[in-house]
């Protein structure tokens, strides 16, 4: 399967990877650095690099190269819509790194246009394939928490100067957001997966603490209410001393309890079911190690975006499910700026509407 990347900076190492353990054919780079992509070719020892052409506009590689077959969007979060959006309409399947897009009205025009030219779509939300995260789910689908009563996300993590400098583009509302769009929408995406989808009011606080050189928020916290009756808590923030902390997620019910822990939401820290079943034994202490904070899932997101191509059905985490994150630290925002609850579905509301909350 033909395959390109837009975007060779942080996180497409872990693309890189995935392109190599699922024998892609990579036919493509394109970055606004041509030296970038060099950077990233020596970060992954990646033996192929004569084979892959280098461009500094997508829209020429796609000119091109028009038998690609899928592409991944790894730029600046501000640039993920409209170039998948053009993609989209070149008919190329895509897999799109989180956040979908920064505002409503772009993530609901991907998911349309995907459908209509029959397009696959993915959001790269590959905690959702952690073995951790799919024994969790498997439990919830299989009833073993009863009634779902609450759960929370906690990503305390650190993240300094010398990491925002690295992309002009951190911290700004246009092209980034902050912690709670960035570094916390993983979490986010797994709680509100795990708590049933269904949200039905939002309230947050988020504050600029200790980096007054951003745009955005280093903390925000949230309390959310579920259509299933179902509340849940979201604390996120980037101002942990002197290095990230924790990633934790809890799930409690009637009849089950569930820790998730590590730094990617890898680790089994707590698994108590009144159902007590043979595999429980084995989950409690379950331990999935990692490389880096992405995780292992690229591999496992790209297997499954591979085999939804071939078979034409959905991918596993598709466009919905981006939008369905996105729409939750939107309405935080949202939350944040009226300072009153906000009702699900939002109506349209951008990363760019929260301009001058912090005083610029």
């Amino acid at each position: 399967m033909k395959y390109a990347l837009i975007g060779c900076g942080r996180i497409a190492v872990n693309h890189v990877k995935a392109v190599v353990n699922n024998g892609l054919e990579f036919v493509a780079a394109c970055d606004i650095s041509l030296e970038n992509i060099d950077i990233l070719f020596d970060k992954t020892n990646y033996e192929n690099r004569d084979q892959v052409k280098r461009y500094t506009s997508y829209k020429e590689m796609i000119a091109e190269n028009d038998d690609l077959e899928l592409i991944a969007i790894a730029t600046s979060s501000g640039d993920h819509a409209q170039i998948a959006l053009y993609c989209i309409e070149h008919g190329i399947n895509l897999i799109i790194e989180k956040p979908i897009a920064m505002s409503m009205a772009d993530a609901e025009e991907i998911i349309k246009r995907s459908r209509e030219k029959g397009v696959k779509v993915s959001a790269c939300h590959q905690n959702r394939i952690n073995i951790a995260v799919q024994k969790t789910i498997k439990a919830i689908e299989d009833g073993r928490f009863g009634k779902l009563s609450h759960g929370s996300i906690h990503v305390r993590w650190n993240r300094n100067k010398e990491y925002y400098d690295q992309a002009p583009w951190r911290g700004t509302w246009a092209e980034d957001g902050g912690c709670l769009m960035n570094q916390c929408i993983h979490g986010i995406d797994l709680l509100r997966w795990f708590m049933g989808n269904e949200v039905d009011t939002v309230y947050g606080v988020t504050r600029q603490q200790e980096h007054d050189y951003l745009e955005a928020e280093d903390v925000g916290m949230a309390v959310i209410t579920f259509k299933n009756g179902a509340v849940a808590t979201i604390e996120g923030t980037t101002n942990v001393y002197p290095s990230n902390l924790e990633e934790t997620l809890f799930i409690f019910g009637e009849t089950g309890t569930v820790k998730l822990g590590g730094t990617s939401t890898n680790n089994i820290d707590v698994w108590n079911f009144a159902d007590e079943q043979e595999s429980d034994a084995e989950n409690r202490g379950l331990k999935e190690v990692t490389s880096n904070v992405y995780g292992n899932g690229h591999t496992r997101l790209y297997a499954d975006v591979i085999e939804a191509i071939k078979d034409d059905r959905e991918p596993y985490v598709d466009a919905v499910a981006g939008r369905n994150a996105l729409e939750l630290v939107l309405a935080i925002y949202k939350s944040m700026q009226t300072g009153l609850p906000v009702k699900l579905p939002l109506q349209d509301f951008a990363s760019v509407d929260m301009a001058g909350t912090f005083g610029k």
